[in-house]
């Protein structure tokens, strides 16, 4: 089965001027966009965002990226699809991160960050 999973990614503007810390009240955090990835080899949707959080998730001072959303290939398609317009869909699919953890090549990249 092929899930997707979705992240959402934050941006700290307070570290780009001072500390960034909370502890100094020097942050500003604003939502960002995050990636999806289309994840095969798994046959749980819970199996799949875990495998997105062991290497997709990211906690530092400036930039935080986590999953947010697990759904199957059909019900990510279906919120982009319409009888009259498909580019959309065709769009959001070019910019897939196809990973699967039969296949270490597909996340290594993702795991020196």
């Amino acid at each position: 089965m092929k899930f997707i999973v979705t992240t959402q990614g934050l941006e700290n503007y307070g570290a780009h001027a001072a500390s960034g810390k909370f502890s100094d009240g020097q942050n500003y955090w604003k939502f960002k966009v995050g990636t999806d990835y289309e994840v095969s080899g798994l046959e749980r949707p819970q199996d799949a965002m875990a495998f997105v959080a062991s290497f997709g998730m990211d906690n530092g001072i400036g930039w935080k990226e986590f999953p947010v959303e697990v759904q199957t290939v059909e019900e990510w398609e279906k919120q982009f699809h319409s009888d009259h317009d498909t580019e959309y869909l065709d769009f959001k699919r070019q910019y897939l991160v196809k990973v699967d953890p039969r296949d270490p090549a597909s996340y290594r990249k993702f795991l020196a960050r």
